[in-house]
């Protein structure tokens, strides 16, 4: 039986990204296994379903009408705004009781962009904007605190130098934290635990040092009770399975402790998701690690 601190910090987290890399599957198998995901027993831990606007159309073709209570979609929307979100508010008008596109993703790298982006997008839709990280974040998020909206920030890739820095990332971090803006997370946070893995699903696929989702939001929950940088970034590499602990009353990275309120209050004002290509993968390695 899963314990209360585990299912709090992972509760909902795991957004649905088979369409991408390293996945890339097809529209019909990707539907397919978020219907199955969410009646199995890991449904607990499972988001949104993640699709570009350019696809839903396709998806459109796809998604069951038997589902009890309509799909929850991200929808990524590119470079055309205003064509990508007529496209998004079409497809609601004709599939509310089925599927509901209630979040909205995309890219800005200046204060201008930023701007732009949220006066185009209705407030009635969360809005994720990620952004790059490698210099500091601090104007970026500002702007999107300032429009009141939530960051992204990506946390890997299929080639080891997309993965930023632990300093980079435990600085957007803390950034979020000052600036009061929720983030989530994309690629890269597949595992539990940080360590190298395969990059992709080839054989000879290229391996690399990958940040684990549990790493990364006890980092944010740490984070949001003063742990100093150092000690951030740290937790960020942390690679031993034994330096993490979880009960019923809260979670251990090894002398530090979070209690169950504070590990809400993170889930539900600091980091909301993250986006993977895999759903069995993050839980199936908790299961191995006997902490599900």
């Amino acid at each position: 039986m899963p314990v209360r601190s585990l299912t709090t910090l992972l509760a909902g987290i795991v957004d649905y990204a088979g369409l991408f890399p390293p996945a890339s599957l097809d529209m019909a198998e990707a539907v397919r296994n978020y219907a199955t995901y969410l009646q199995g027993p890991d449904a607990w831990a499972l988001g949104r379903f993640i699709v570009p606007a350019s696809r839903l159309e396709e998806f459109e073709r796809e998604v069951p009408r038997t589902s009890s209570t309509p799909w929850k979609l991200s929808v990524l929307v590119g470079a055309d705004i205003r064509n990508d979100l007529t496209v998004l508010l079409e497809f609601n008008g004709r599939n509310h009781d089925k599927a509901v596109a209630d979040t909205v993703e995309l890219k800005a790298a200046s204060v201008e962009e930023v701007a732009t982006a949220s006066a185009l997008v209705p407030e009635t839709f969360q809005l994720f904007v990620e952004i790059p990280i490698q210099s500091d974040p601090q104007p970026l998020v500002h702007a999107i605190g300032k429009a009141g909206r939530c960051a992204k920030v990506r946390t890997g890739g299929v080639t080891a130098d997309a993965f930023p820095s632990s300093g980079d990332l435990a600085r957007f971090i803390r950034t979020c934290i000052t600036e009061q803006v929720p983030f989530k997370a994309t690629a890269g946070l597949h595992h539990p635990i940080r360590s190298i893995y395969n990059l992709t699903y080839k054989p000879e696929s290229e391996r690399g040092m990958m940040y684990g989702h549990l790493n990364v939001f006890l980092a944010a929950a740490f984070a949001a009770q003063g742990m100093n940088d150092t000690e951030l970034k740290a937790l960020l590499e942390e690679e031993s399975r034994d330096a993490f602990r979880f009960d019923n009353e809260g979670a251990t990275w090894r002398s530090r402790r979070l209690n169950i309120e504070e590990i809400e209050r993170m889930r539900r004002s600091v980091g909301l998701s993250f986006g993977s290509c895999s759903f069995r993968e993050p839980v199936e390695e908790l299961r191995m690690m006997k902490l599900l």
